[in-house]
């Protein structure tokens, strides 16, 4: 069943439907009243809701049964990604949604090939905001991960006192078997509490900024014997959470 983020809660037992959804429903799935589509309101709740109207601005769907499932890991994950060439971040950011990421925050790193251009990135927020919405629903989310616009590495370091945790994944920890950092981690983290996990871009963070990222309170980790790409690398992450939190308990 087709699944829609609406942006607001539900009034008199029915959402609204409009925008870029109201044309989604009219042109590509081409519903009728009287089918039947998933609602997800600000909050996180979510009903099987029912067609009963149409018009050139919006989709009337009235609630047919709110749904108790829960699809959302129980912590507060942020992938901080270093810029990455080409189309890496909107993979990073599809299957990081799918695999249950609560926010996404890029940042220029030393070795970030690609440069931020401010002039170009309210067209780029947008394009990467669409991706994890899309990804959202088809994943059938209740919560919709927001991407975050790009900022420097000290800034990013500031942002990061605002979590519980902080992690940096760092190829030379893998390279000498560190294999502890991760798992100890997810074992003292509780329910309801934040994690930052912070990536370097292609040929990885510096010595200076893993110093930096040290004084700062953060825990530097490897990801296993082998070493991942930066896309690769938040999605073993996520990997390794969901199964600690969802399938191992």
């Amino acid at each position: 069943m087709q699944r829609y983020f609406v942006n607001k809660k539900a009034m008199d037992n029915r959402f609204l439907i409009d925008k870029e959804d109201h044309h989604h429903i009219l042109k590509v799935m081409r519903m009728q009243i009287g089918d039947q589509v998933i609602c997800v309101d600000p909050e996180g709740k979510q009903a099987v809701c029912r067609l009963v109207e149409i018009t050139d601005l919006n989709v009337v769907a009235d609630i047919v049964q709110w749904k108790d499932d829960i699809s959302e890991l129980p912590i507060l994950i942020t992938i901080a990604s270093g810029l990455p060439k080409g189309d890496k971040l909107e993979w990073i950011i599809q299957k990081g949604t799918e695999l249950g990421a609560h926010q996404f925050l890029p940042f220029s790193a030393a070795r970030s090939v690609v440069k931020w251009d401010e002039k170009k990135a309210a067209k780029k927020i947008d394009r990467w905001q669409k991706i994890a919405k899309e990804a959202a629903e088809q994943s059938h989310r209740t919560v919709l991960p927001k991407v975050l616009s790009t900022i420097g590495f000290k800034e990013m370091l500031t942002k990061s006192k605002d979590y519980h945790y902080k992690l940096a994944a760092f190829e030379e920890e893998s390279r000498n078997g560190e294999t502890s950092v991760l798992s100890s981690t997810l074992k003292r983290i509780k329910k309801g509490e934040s994690l930052l996990l912070v990536f370097g871009p292609e040929g990885g963070l510096t010595n200076d900024e893993v110093i930096q990222l040290k004084n700062n309170d953060f825990e530097v980790c490897g990801l296993g014997p082998r070493i991942l790409r930066t896309e690769t690398a938040p999605l073993y992450a996520l990997a390794a959470i969901s199964y600690h939190f969802e399938l191992m308990r």
